[in-house]
């Protein structure tokens, strides 16, 4: 068995913000063939850009301001930028489709919201952002059919909102559906007062079963040359089985688990 691909000592810019800001796309990255790994690297990167646009403002409006920017970048506006000037290339040669980013995009603007109002639209914020991520991973990777890496994606962005209840309520935030959350008789001002409530633990079961659902409906396993971009789900299902752990660094066994699906085992 071949060992996994070593990171670049130079890497890109880019490349070290994922690094940095997303180890675990950075690690499932390095599955990508050689020749499109480090615009693999740029997606992952935009995707961080688009994520942080809410954590570092105080004000829902300067999200969408911030948001606004990089959708003019998205539609053809060239900017120097770190990032986006590299983006704007990768769009022009057509390595990144600009319908998926700009889905990303908006499906970013519900952060800006309030609250989730209820599971459908907390589905829908599921699916735009790190479900169109992935299949505009798999399209990149040169996938046939990359919509059958969405629920990968999907799993994986709500293992992440799992594992960010506690973070975000030391912001001020909930982003748990409302309608999931009143059916326990607690509100989002709960969760952000006592994110480990006894209360909370029922929605979390709820959506992290949900989230292993997709998972196990999942279609066939990619080629090897996609494989990169379905690779997040295995860490979904891992962090889904376990939704009350407590959220940290990776240990061996995920990495193992992720290099075991790279060469070969199920997602």
């Amino acid at each position: 068995m071949n060992s996994p691909p070593a990171p670049s000592a130079l890497l890109s810019p880019w490349a070290e913000t994922v690094r940095r800001h997303d180890p675990d796309r950075f690690l499932t990255a390095l599955f990508a063939p050689p020749p499109k790994r480090d615009t693999l690297l740029l997606l992952y990167a935009f995707n961080h850009e688009l994520a942080r646009a809410r954590e570092v403002v105080s004000e829902p409006m300067l999200a969408l301001i911030r948001l606004q920017w990089w959708r003019e970048v998205i539609e053809g506006e060239r900017k120097r930028h770190e990032l986006a000037t590299p983006l704007s290339d990768a769009l022009d040669l057509r390595q990144l489709d600009r319908g998926d980013l700009l889905a990303m995009l908006n499906a970013r603007d519900l952060e800006a919201e309030p609250s989730m109002p209820d599971r459908a639209t907390f589905l829908r914020y599921l699916d735009g952002t790190a479900g169109t991520l992935a299949v505009a991973a798999a399209r990149l990777l040169g996938a046939e059919e990359p919509e059958q890496v969405r629920a990968s994606g999907r799993a994986y962005g709500m293992a992440g909102q799992l594992r960010s209840v506690v973070a975000l309520a030391s912001q001020g935030r909930c982003q748990l559906p409302e309608d999931l959350l009143k059916a326990q008789g607690i509100c989002i001002h709960d969760v952000i007062a006592e994110p480990h409530s006894d209360a909370l633990r029922p929605v979390v079961t709820q959506l992290a079963a949900e989230g292993i659902g997709w998972l196990d409906g999942a279609q066939k396993r990619p080629p090897r040359a996609q494989i990169a971009a379905a690779l997040p789900g295995v860490l979904a299902r891992r962090d889904l089985r376990r939704p009350f752990a407590l959220p940290g660094p990776r240990g061996l066994s995920d990495k193992l688990a992720v290099m075991a699906a790279a060469f070969g085992a199920g997602i």
